[in-house]
């Protein structure tokens, strides 16, 4: 596998700005030509020319533009691990992770993982600190 460190870069700038479209452009210059985008919590598996659809037609499809907010990534060279916040346009700040895979100097693989907000049960307060909302 390949040093994601430029790629790295540019994706962090990407989502500093909170523009998706700027990431479905980042696709297009630095997916492998077998690029895999998967979603194991509701089963989906796209391929490079489907999710570059997809981003480009979600704010027609669903009738909303998502935002991104971001809040770290970590650059393991051939591993980048990215987190940060959605909002779908529905004002539910939704926790993200993705895990991208460099290989060659491309994006391989990107497994991504989404969680909807909860409040913790009351029999873990004596346990954990509560932290900022993700909207904060």
């Amino acid at each position: 596998m390949g040093d994601g460190s430029g790629i790295a870069a540019e994706v962090e700038a990407a989502l500093r700005s909170g523009d998706l479209q700027r990431m479905s452009a980042l696709l297009q210059s630095h997916g492998a030509e077998d690029f895999v985008q998967e979603w194991p919590q509701s089963g989906e598996r796209l391929s490079k020319a489907a999710a570059i659809r997809l981003a480009d037609a979600y704010p027609d499809l669903s009738g909303r533009q998502p935002s991104f907010r971001f809040r770290r990534m970590l650059d393991g060279g051939d591993i980048v691990v990215l987190e940060g916040t959605i909002d779908y346009g529905d004002g539910v700040p939704v926790s993200y992770v993705g895990i991208a895979e460099i290989r060659d100097g491309t994006v391989a693989r990107m497994t991504e993982y989404f969680a909807n907000p909860f409040e913790p049960p009351a029999w873990r307060a004596g346990f954990a600190e509560r932290m900022e909302s993700p909207e904060s």
